[in-house]
């Protein structure tokens, strides 16, 4: 359904329909409920009666006498009750004749409960003590159904009818509500990327449409600074930094190929140099953050088979591991296929990868672990480091966000997480951080949706 106006009629209906059987299953619940509990009230009045014919400490008695005033109380009850009395053996000195033979199954440990009896259908039975006697009363639960059924058949009705009128005012009023917001939406097509300055009328009248428009305005205000701002960075930071960067290099590199520099100075030099890469690395990085939060990076998004993109960057990381003194492990469940492209996610996996060598002891293991489950397909590293406190998990993939490890070079930029995060989310993906199993260590999860997922949604 495109149109929102039929969507709302639509969720109109619905609310109104959930509103209406939720209030039919609680009012049949609890009319059930008192129903039932005015059988149980009279099963509990028929047996004072029992009790005051027997006396109220089950005086000891035979079958025959207990026979005879059985009969006498139950003459005055046209069938109502169905009567069993047992001894604590469980030889029954009385049954009702109405039951003909069949006997009342007794739930122990239940003073009142649910019995169905062969040719009597349901019962609502209870259990009652009467010093060494078990006496269990019975009633037909038909007139508990027969209301029900009557109640249930009102609501169908009564139902049918808040349907069909429902979606007419549902839809009436959408169409009302909406008539001011179509006039927004003519004028909100024609402002893009290229025609930034358009804004949508305002009229004269202080009602939340107007407010919408106002806010919309502004909006298109900040995106149309945002994107100047992002066209001035692209279009300047390769000539204002990187190209003076780059010549210092040069000048750097020249100076150790012909200035016949003493060890300390070409030491110096070097550190220069690798200062300038350094730098060099952080804008490339921020230029593609950007880029990435201003949706200025197109993807080549192809569906492809997940085993064989694992298969070629298990080999690199297992060498890579080998190389740092550290044990890699994969494991891979499921089958199917992924809409991606494979040199974006692999640099994913491999900052993944580079963090966990970096907080990984020597020999610790490393494990990456991929399954496709429920339309999703979830990749996780996982290392065997300090971990990293619940608290700050999130803020791990934020701009220049490093922990500092005890013994550790603080190397990096702190940005190559929140290029993950960029990263996933153009896949239309998410990212996380968690512990570790047994609580040790850091595992990071990505999940993307899988190709099928996909084409179900759209």
């Amino acid at each position: 359904m495109k149109s929102i106006g039929v969507r709302l009629a639509v969720w109109y209906v619905l609310a109104s329909t959930v509103t209406f059987a939720s209030l039919f299953l609680v009012g049949r619940y609890f009319t059930e409920r008192h129903a039932i509990r005015a059988l149980d009230l009279l099963n509990e009045s028929e047996f004072e009666q029992i009790k005051s014919r027997l006396g109220p400490a089950g005086e000891p008695l035979g079958q025959p006498a207990i026979q005879q005033r059985m009969r006498e109380t139950m003459a005055d009850d046209l069938n109502l009750f169905y009567i069993e009395i047992h001894q604590a053996d469980g030889q029954v000195l009385f049954a009702s004749h109405n039951l003909h033979g069949r006997t009342i199954f007794t739930k122990s440990g239940r003073k009142a409960f649910n019995a169905n009896v062969s040719g009597l259908g349901e019962l609502r039975a209870g259990a009652f003590t009467l010093g060494p006697l078990n006496v269990v009363i019975a009633t037909s639960k038909r007139h508990v159904r027969d209301v029900m059924v009557g109640y249930e058949q009102t609501f169908y009705g009564l139902l049918a009818v808040m349907i069909v009128v429902s979606s007419v005012i549902g839809y009436g009023l959408s169409r009302m509500a909406l008539r001011p917001v179509r006039l927004i939406e003519e004028t909100a097509n024609r402002i893009s990327s290229d025609n930034l300055s358009e804004r949508i009328p305002v009229s004269a009248a202080q009602d939340e449409i107007s407010d919408l428009a106002r806010l919309l305005n502004q909006m298109f205000d900040r995106l149309e600074s945002s994107f100047d701002q992002i066209r001035r960075f692209s279009a300047e930071v390769s000539h204002e930094l990187k190209t003076p960067l780059t010549l210092i290099r040069l000048q750097a590199e020249k100076l150790l190929v012909e200035g016949n520099l003493a060890p300390p100075q070409e030491q110096a030099v070097q550190v220069q140099i690798k200062e300038l890469e350094q730098l060099n690395r952080i804008i490339e990085e921020l230029l593609f953050l950007s880029r990435a939060e201003a949706r200025a990076i197109t993807l080549d998004l192809k569906v492809q088979s997940t085993e064989g993109f694992l298969h070629s960057f298990v080999q690199d990381a297992r060498v890579l591991a080998e190389f740092q003194g550290r044990r890699f492990f994969h494991t891979h469940h499921g089958e199917g296929c992924v809409a991606f492209e494979q040199k974006w996610l692999r640099q994913v996996l491999l900052n993944l990868l580079t963090n966990a060598l970096a907080a990984s002891p020597p020999d610790g293991r490393i494990t990456l672990r991929s399954v496709l489950v429920d339309g999703l397909w979830q990749v996780s590293v996982e290392d065997e480091g300090p971990g990293v406190p619940a608290e700050q998990r999130e803020h791990i993939f934020e701009r220049f966000v490093r922990l500092k490890r005890s013994g550790a070079e603080d190397k990096g930029s702190g940005l190559g997480l929140a290029i993950c995060r960029s990263i996933v989310e153009l896949h239309g993906g998410r990212i996380s951080a968690e512990a570790g199993a047994g609580g040790c260590g850091l595992r990071v999860v990505v999940e993307l949706p899988t190709a099928d997922s996909v084409a179900i949604a759209q």
